[in-house]
């Protein structure tokens, strides 16, 4: 930090206080915001502050800070940052505790099961304060960086979007074009559920890996946190699989949570474990025809239900569709599966590219707040 910048509390450069009403008493056809921690916005017909101000969420998304001037109310969970110092820019500080206050927030670890902020944080928390034109300079330089940081995002996103749209596109065409030669079928009569449910308390399965609809992340098969047998202390009735299966979670079908597993493990039974009939369909066809649209939206109709929407076992191999010969099938799936490939493969560069983007920013902050831009 240069010599002629000054350390402050934040107590010193503003005053601190906190909402004062009850999150369940915002108005919808209210005129005003009503502030959460969550960010999320109802309206309240009477307001309880007119004013400039910095609002940081103190539980829920703990160290989120957002910037408001004008008529609002906020829960009481949330921190009002006003009356702001001469010696301090409201827009210089919004951007210091954006880029700390969160990450700083994390490491205290508050609160057993829900993180918050305490007042004394907030009050104690130390801002670096330069001289006003030096501020000013540095403002505009972070503003100026973070509109280009946002539109490299944007643009990874668009390209990211249209690999993936395109995919969606080939897949919604395969069914929705079926050949002359392609034959009505029901999922009944080409796959079925061949596997009984198993006491995972018995050693022979201690160290296969579990699947769970949790594990499973949706219009994906990407597996996350899976954890053995033994791990997870397994009481209740699992499923068996091999790598001929496709597993199906019958829970809220929206989601779309499909996977080709390439090991033998357990599953929840909460998932349908489908085997393919040999010489009818083959797994992959099976996988994509889970995937679809059409499915979809067949599933969702026949899921409504109070509280957990589920396909039950009737519904599902109810299903009718087209399907086309063994040979063609596989010149089908070679195509998706390419698709699919370099979906994945623009998603992972996307990924790094928005990772990169983060660190950038990251690094620009800490040369600003550093004195070294």
């Amino acid at each position: 930090m240069k010599n002629n910048w000054q350390t402050k509390k934040l107590s010193e450069i503003c005053d601190i206080k906190t909402g004062k009403k009850d999150v369940n008493q915002g108005n919808p056809n209210g005129q005003y915001p009503f502030f959460t921690c969550a960010r999320e916005h109802t309206y309240s017909d009477e307001y309880s502050f007119d004013m400039e101000a910095l609002l940081v969420a103190g539980n829920g998304d703990v160290g989120h800070v957002s910037y408001y001037n004008g008529k609002f109310e906020t829960y009481q969970r949330t921190y009002i940052l006003h009356n702001f110092k001469d010696l301090i820019l409201t827009r210089f500080l919004h951007l210091f505790l954006d880029g700390y206050l969160k990450a700083t927030v994390s490491k205290q670890k508050l609160g057993n099961t829900m993180p918050y902020i305490k007042m004394g944080i907030l009050t104690d928390f130390k801002i670096p304060v330069p001289p006003l034109p030096e501020q000013k300079r540095i403002v505009k330089i972070l503003d100026e960086a973070f509109e280009k940081i946002e539109k490299a995002k944007e643009n990874a996103e668009k390209n990211l979007k249209n690999s993936k749209e395109l995919f969606e596109s080939y897949l919604q065409s395969v069914f929705a074009n079926p050949g002359k030669d392609w034959e009505e079928k029901t999922l009944g009569e080409v796959c079925e559920i061949v596997s009984v449910l198993i006491d995972p308390k018995k050693k022979d399965f201690y160290d296969m890996y579990h699947i769970g609809a949790g594990n499973m992340i949706s219009n994906s098969e990407v597996l996350v946190d899976l954890k053995t047998a033994k791990e997870e202390k397994l009481i209740s009735g699992k499923f068996l699989f091999d790598t001929s299966t496709v597993l199906y979670s019958k829970i809220r079908p929206y989601l779309m949570k499909v996977v080709r597993p390439d090991f033998n493990g357990l599953c929840s039974a909460d998932i349908y474990p489908l085997k393919p009939k040999d010489k009818i369909i083959i797994r992959n066809f099976l996988f994509y025809i889970l995937l679809s649209k059409k499915f979809t939206e067949y599933a969702i109709k026949g899921s409504a239900r109070a509280g957990m929407p589920k396909v039950n076992r009737e519904h599902l191999f109810a299903y009718n569709f087209s399907l086309p010969k063994v040979i063609e099938q596989k010149s089908i799936v070679k195509k998706l599966d390419l698709l699919l490939e370099q979906t994945k493969k623009l998603e992972g560069v996307y990924k790094q590219k928005l990772a990169d983007l983060e660190e950038l920013k990251r690094s620009v902050l800490k040369k600003a707040f550093a004195g070294k831009l």
